[in-house]
Formats: structure tokens, C-alpha cells, sequence
């Protein structure tokens, strides 16, 4: 059996997403400031923040980044030309490429984390409550 929705649940859920999105916006002007695509500094990060079990490669951080392959090749080709990251290749396997960050990289990313957890400190909580009114189901 369905559900009925109340009009606070379409309002809660729109408030999560506006909160969501603006974030999403800081994030990708921040990231611009910093000379960086978003995907970009999504690809950094992503890179940086994988778990030690898990090898740094291209397919792994184009699961992280949920897009295609060839998409994943052509961000890390323009952050390698950039010397944001670099390839280096695999210990047993010599067809195997990994991914790391250069120094320029770790830099770069360290300001832009550090700019976010900043942002986060002010607009988490906002978020938080939006979340929590859609999981709660409470007005926005």
C-alpha cells in the first residue's frame, strides 16, 4: 500500500535539495577560484580520500566520481598535464596504473578541504536539519 504524501514531505524534500545545492555551488566556485574544474577537485579529493584498501586507479575513482571510464581518463590526463597528479606503474602487474597526488596536488586540495570545512562549519548544521525533516518527516 502507498504512502499519501502530505504537502511537507514535498517541502521538506525540496529544502534538503536546495540546502544540497548550495553547497554543491560553494563547492564548484571554490573550486574554480582555486583554478580547478569541479570534477577535478571531485577527482582529487576522491583520490586522496580512498580507503588504504583500495587501489588508485582509474576505475576505482570513476565508481567514486560515478562517471564513465574514458571520462576518468580525460580528467586525470588534464590534472597530470597540470601537475596536479601523476601515474606511476604497478608493483607486480607493469600494466597497472596507479594514481597519485604530486606536491602541487596535495596543495591545492589541502586549501580547498580546508575552505570547505570551513563553509561546513556554518551551512552543516542547516543541511543536517534539512536532512533530518526529510528522514523525520517534519516540515522543512
Amino acid at each position: 500500500m502507498e504512502k499519501a504524501l502530505a504537502a511537507t514531505d514535498y517541502q521538506a524534500l525540496a529544502e534538503l535539495r536546495y540546502q544540497i545545492r548550495r553547497f554543491l555551488h560553494f563547492s564548484e566556485q571554490a573550486a574554480r577560484v582555486a583554478g580547478l574544474e569541479p570534477r577535478q577537485h571531485q577527482l582529487l579529493l576522491a583520490l586522496k580520500g580512498l580507503p588504504k584498501t583500495v587501489r588508485p586507479r582509474i576505475g576505482e575513482l570513476a565508481e567514486r566520481l560515478q562517471i564513465q571510464h574514458h571520462s576518468t581518463v580525460e580528467l586525470v590526463n588534464r590534472l597530470a598535464a597540470g601537475g596536479y597528479v601523476r601515474r606511476q606503474r604497478g608493483g607486480e602487474d607493469r600494466r597497472e596504473v596507479m594514481l597519485a597526488l604530486t606536491p602541487k596536488g596535495e596543495r591545492v586540495l589541502r586549501e580547498l578541504t580546508l575552505h570547505h570545512k570551513l563553509e561546513l562549519r556554518t551551512q552543516g548544521p542547516i543541511l543536517l536539519a534539512a536532512m533530518r525533516n526529510v528522514i523525520q518527516g517534519k516540515k522543512g
